[in-house]
Formats: structure tokens, C-alpha cells, sequence
């Protein structure tokens, strides 16, 4: 499922115009953004929690030429799978 496919969903479900149901999914998807930037946790009960997980600067290679490189420092955000999702996926 993408973006278009959720929010065609949620009009249809909830009897919101195509419009009112991209601005919710857009709400949804920035106030998550900023709660990654803030380095907040996020958690949605019985579905899925994500953290934001910090790495620090280490050397790779480049896998073209074999050059080692410096890669900075970045913070990434990781999900987790819920009790309730894993019970229904795995049904």
C-alpha cells in the first residue's frame, strides 16, 4: 500500500473528501517526522513503536573503487512490530 492507496482508504472509510483525508495522512506523517527530529520515541499501541538509534562515525569502503571512506555520524529511526500486528499477521 502507498500514500494515494491510504488516503483513497481513509475517504472512503471515514466519508472524508479526497483532500480532508490527504491532509490527515500528511498531519500524521509530519508529526511523526518531528517527533524523529525532537529524537522522541513514538509508539502506537498494539501496532508498532519506533526509536530514533544513533551511529557514529565509522569507515567504509566504496564498492566501486575500493576506496575507504569516511561515513558521518547519522541517526536513523527503527520500527518495531506491536504484539497485536504480529497476532493478526500471523494468523
Amino acid at each position: 500500500m502507498n500514500k494515494l492507496e491510504l488516503i483513497s482508504a481513509l475517504k472512503d472509510r471515514a466519508n472524508l473528501t479526497k483532500s480532508e483525508a490527504a491532509e490527515v495522512i500528511k498531519l500524521f506523517f509530519d508529526s511523526l517526522s518531528d517527533a524523529f527530529k525532537n529524537g522522541d520515541r513514538v509508539e502506537i499501541r498494539g501496532f508498532c513503536s519506533f526509536h530514533i538509534k544513533k551511529y557514529k562515525t565509522y569507515t567504509g569502503r566504496n564498492p566501486k573503487t575500493g576506496q575507504k571512506v569516511t561515513i558521518p555520524p547519522k541517526r536513523l529511526p527503527f520500527f518495531k512490530c506491536g504484539k497485536e500486528l504480529k497476532e493478526r499477521v500471523d494468523y
